[in-house]
């Protein structure tokens, strides 16, 4: 069909002639309501976006020198993290003189470590960044 015809069978029926594939030989075009066709495709987006799960980057802080039950509560939080799936950046801050002693901090974040395997895994290991030592869990999947 010519394009004026196509055209003036569209305009009789109240509708738009849309090109669906212009690339082709010959064109492919529809005629339907082009209004009506946008607003489904943006409430199809809309639904895609609600659908979506936003992962956020939760931060515990920890001392070098933390008590058992200190480091028990913070454990505790990190799991209720995970399984929210959340990710989890742990930081051990060293204060004053504690610095000279990374070995403590690495410790302290591989029992961290060990405390989350049930419910995640390590993303990035313990590494140092400034006066604190940082690292990174993300939940397990559950396939």
């Amino acid at each position: 069909m010519s394009a004026r015809d196509a055209q003036k069978l569209a305009y009789d029926k109240d509708l738009d002639l849309v090109k669906i594939a212009p690339q082709a030989k010959p064109p492919v075009c529809r005629i339907m309501d082009y209004g009506k066709y946008c607003f489904e495709q943006q409430k199809r987006e809309k639904e895609a976006r609600k659908n979506q799960k936003v992962v956020a980057i939760k931060e515990i802080r920890m001392f070098s020198a933390i008590d058992t039950h200190d480091f028990e509560t913070k454990v505790n939080q990190a799991k209720k993290f995970l399984t929210g799936g959340d990710k989890l950046k742990v930081s051990v801050r060293f204060r004053k003189r504690a610095i000279a002693h990374p070995q403590i901090g690495e410790e302290l974040l591989e029992k961290f470590k060990d405390a989350c395997s049930a419910v995640g895994t390590v993303e990035k290991p313990a590494k140092m960044e400034g006066r604190s030592m940082v690292m990174f869990i993300s939940p397990k999947t559950s396939k």
